[in-house]
This record gives C-alpha cells, sequence and structure tokens, in this order.
C-alpha cells in the first residue's frame, strides 16, 4: 500500500485546497511523486491537484460508491506513487446527512484506515484551540491524526500561542501556516476557478511549497505518513461494485475490454467542458473506449472517425459568445446527432445542446447554442439544485438496462422550463430520481434519438457496467 495522508477541515473554507496543493508542491519539491484525491463529488479541486501533481486526481466518495470500490480505485490509482494525498470535504464528520458519516471525509479515512491531518483556520484563535482541536479528534475513537495545521495565523507570536495551547492534547505533529496575500485562489459561482483559468506555472507553485515550509517540518511529517500504513490488505472487487444489479450481473474478466476491439468517442474538454469525473474516463477507456478530446471553443470540426460524443459539465454560460459562433462545429454535431449517434451530456453539457443560454445580468443578448433541444436556460444568483442523487433507469437509456441503479451529484444555477409544448416534448422519462434520504427529485432529462442529456453528473464506478453500456451503443452506431 501506498502511504497517504488525509487533509481535513474543521469547515468549509477553513483553507483545505491551498493547504493540500502546498503540501503537494512540497512533496513534490522533495522528488516524490504524488498521487491526488478528492473526497466527495467536486470537478473543481482535482483540476488544480492533477496540475500540481502532474497526474489525474481522482474522487473518493462513501454515498456514490461501494467501499470495495473506494478501496481499489484508491490503490489502483496510489500504486506507482511515492504516496497518496486526500483532500476532504467541508468539515470532516460532513456527509449526506447529519446523523451518518455516510458520504464524509471520516468515512473515507475509516475505510482507508489512513491518518487525518486536521486543517484549522486560526483567525482570532489563541487558547481556544486546544478545546475545538479535542473534540475533533475525540469524536470517533476509530480515527487516526497525524496531527494539526493551524492555517491564517497572524505571526510568529499568535503561532507560539496556538501551538502551547495545544501542548495539553499531545499531538504527533503541529504546523503553522501564515497569512499570505499570495496564497488565494480566485472563485466564482460554482467555487473556485478551474485549473484552465488558473494555471499553476513553476512560480506559483514554488511560492505554495515556500509557504507551508516556512512553517511546517516535512521531515517529521514524512515520518509519520510512512510509519502510519493502513491494515486492510487486497485489491480484487467484490460484486458489490455492480451496487443494486448484483443480483443480475457478476463483473468478471469476460467484461474488461477485449483485445482490438475498440471505438473512438469524442471527449470535449476545454475551458467551458471541464468537470469529468477521472475514473468515468478511465472505465470508458477499460471497455474499450479511445478517447478523443476536442474544444468546442477552438475546434471548427469534431475528430475525425468518431461513434460517440460525451459532452460533460462546465462552465458554458461564460463562454457562450464564442461557443455559438462555432457554427460549423454545432452544425456538425447536430447533424451526427440526427443520424443517430449515441452523445451522452452532463449539465454544461445539455446547456450546450439547448437552444439559448438567457445571461444573469441582462446587458447582452441571448446566447445562442446547438439547438437541439428547443428550450431556453436561465441563469440564476443562487443555484437551483444541490445534493447528491440516486438514479434508477425505468426505460431505454444510453448508460445500463432497466432496472439498473446509479449514483451521482446535481449542483446548478440555471434552470430551463419544461412545462410548455417544444419541453415536454423533449422529455425522456428513462429516470426515477431520487436524494441523498430517498425523497423523490424531479429532474428532467432530455431526449433526441440517442442524445440524453440532464442536470445529472453520474459517477460509472456506482455502476461500472454503464461504461461498458455506453461504449456498446457507440460500437452498434459504428457499425
Amino acid at each position: 500500500m501506498t502511504p497517504g495522508l488525509i487533509i481535513a477541515g474543521t469547515h468549509s473554507g477553513c483553507g483545505k485546497t491551498t493547504v493540500t496543493l502546498a503540501l503537494m508542491a512540497a512533496l513534490r519539491r522533495q522528488g516524490l511523486s504524488v498521487a491526488p484525491f478528492k473526497v466527495g463529488p467536486d470537478f473543481i479541486d482535482p483540476g488544480h491537484h492533477a496540475q500540481v501533481c502532474n497526474r489525474p486526481s481522482y474522487n473518493l466518495d462513501s454515498w456514490m460508491l461501494k467501499k470495495q470500490y473506494v478501496r481499489h480505485l484508491f490503490n489502483k490509482s496510489s500504486t506507482d506513487a511515492n504516496c497518496a494525498v486526500i483532500e476532504g470535504v467541508m468539515g470532516l464528520f460532513d456527509g449526506a446527512q447529519g446523523d451518518t458519516l455516510v458520504g464524509s471525509t471520516a468515512e473515507i479515512a475509516m475505510w482507508l484506515d489512513l491518518p487525518i491531518l486536521l486543517v484549522v483556520d486560526a483567525r482570532s484563535l489563541a487558547g481556544s484551540v486546544a478545546a475545538l482541536v479535542h473534540g475533533y479528534i475525540s469524536f470517533k475513537k476509530c480515527l487516526r491524526f497525524a496531527g494539526v495545521i493551524l492555517n491564517r495565523v497572524g505571526s510568529k507570536r499568535h503561532a507560539e500561542i496556538l501551538v502551547d495551547a495545544l501542548k495539553v492534547l499531545e499531538l504527533p505533529w503541529i504546523g503553522y501556516l501564515e497569512r499570505d496575500d499570495r496564497i488565494n485562489v480566485p472563485s466564482r459561482h460554482l467555487g473556485l476557478v478551474t485549473a484552465n483559468d488558473f494555471p499553476w506555472e513553476p512560480d506559483k507553485m514554488r511560492i505554495l511549497a515556500d509557504w507551508l515550509e516556512r512553517g511546517c517540518d516535512l521531515s517529521e511529517l514524512w515520518k509519520i505518513l510512512t510509519a502510519s500504513g493502513p491494515t486492510w490488505r487486497g485489491t480484487s472487487l467484490s460484486d458489490d461494485r455492480v451496487g443494486d444489479m448484483r443480483h443480475i450481473y457478476t463483473v468478471t474478466e469476460a467484461d474488461e475490454k477485449k483485445g482490438g476491439e475498440t471505438v473512438r468517442i469524442a471527449v470535449a474538454m476545454d475551458e467551458a467542458f471541464s468537470f469529468y469525473y477521472q475514473d468515468n474516463l478511465d472505465l470508458l477507456q477499460q471497455y474499450g473506449a479511445e478517447l478523443v478530446y476536442f474544444s468546442p471553443i477552438r475546434d471548427a470540426r469534431l475528430p475525425k472517425g468518431i461513434s460517440g460524443l460525451y459532452l460533460g459539465g462546465g462552465y458554458p454560460e461564460l463562454y457562450g459568445k464564442v461557443l455559438g459562433e462555432n457554427r460549423t462545429l454545432i452544425e456538425e454535431l447536430v447533424r451526427l446527432a440526427k443520424r443517430g449517434m449515441p452523445i451522452y451530456a452532463e449539465c454544461g453539457g445539455m446547456l450546450y445542446l439547448c437552444k439559448r443560454i438567457m445571461p444573469l445580468d441582462g446587458t447582452t443578448g441571448p446566447m445562442e447554442m446547438a439547438g437541439l433541444f428547443p428550450l431556453d436556460i436561465r441563469m440564476y444568483t443562487r443555484r437551483r439544485a444541490l445534493g447528491y442523487r440516486e438514479a434508477t433507469i425505468k426505460g431505454d437509456f444510453l448508460l445500463g438496462p432497466i432496472g439498473a441503479t446509479m449514483r451521482g451529484h446535481e449542483f446548478h444555477y440555471s434552470d430551463m422550463d419544461v412545462t410548455d409544448a417544444p419541453g415536454r416534448n423533449c422529455l425522456s422519462f428513462c429516470l426515477q430520481v431520487k436524494d441523498s434520504n430517498g425523497r423523490p427529485v424531479n429532474l428532467p432529462v432530455l431526449r433526441y434519438k440517442n442524445v440524453f442529456a440532464s442536470y445529472l453528473h453520474l459517477h460509472f464506478g456506482s455502476f461500472p457496467l454503464s461504461a461498458r453500456y455506453l461504449v456498446k451503443r457507440a460500437m452498434q452506431y459504428h457499425n
């Protein structure tokens, strides 16, 4: 097992992402290969991880994925690295419900038996920091802590007061980070800006690593990290990785990619479209997809020889004008859709396939999109939906058979009207959707021939055969 460390926070906004990126940059400067991970359904943080670590970052989520699948994914994705750094989500114990740890950083720490480095926002704190930290480290006896990192410390004297206060807890390791205005990643309505819009050049990574090493003894932290090995062993997947369909399917080697049998599937990837679970892309390749990437912003044509299309989420509303002006690519996409090419679109990808995006401020006119679905998308200042989603397939769908259940996430600041005639004509009732508490969710699915689009971001790992189904439909179209 690769040694690993989980960066957890006392709450959202305490600085987990910058601390995580700084630790990754400092470890890489030591010549180490770092495997990055993110707890939860977030897409933006993994993009930053990938740039700093120069390798893909994977999402580990205990609500969307089964325990054995998470363990397998962690092992598979870190086996060739010197260490793994996992950024948590929200506060350490925050998850899908208030009375369980499902979906929390704490549950992933228990599943992987990895030590936790607790990030504390130390602004306006002195002796009280000991009571705060004591509550977190004593709340669940099954968790292991590597130590505490005090973020946003005001001065060296402030750091001394905080460290003195924590001595009573006899923590294995304590580090601190002073406030530095250069350490800042800008935000916008879906969270931090993407790594495409805020690239991590060598100078930025140097500043990150310097910032961490000024108040943190990296060599001592490394000793703790390498001395704390996980207790579980083995990488085989149990049948529970197929979720509610395990009574029908048993995933075997026969389900793996057949030698030489591949099909080209185009994946939109640029500033407007970058929200993909890395595991989704890996699973498509595992089942025979040759992924070819293109930019709906810059490319005048789709890649040659494709038999399927995957339009992920992102920020098409920020690039609507240039997307709409690229009519040659849009016309080709619509032409292939009319021929029956399988196209799977999530959130931002769905917006791209609709008629227009109505801007938020009203100072500019509507932004023309592909128009495959005759629907207008309206942007709002407040989010319209946020939360985990479970989708059971009730009709023809690209990603699985009737009865299969998949899990994912919904998060958007836009909405559409499907109550009038054009909207109703686009609707498919192929999915029955519920939230994390099992309550029904009204989440429209749009369909045109073999094109399926919705606000859902589904994690293929919740039903891994979903990737095989999408590849199979692409192969059928190719043949």
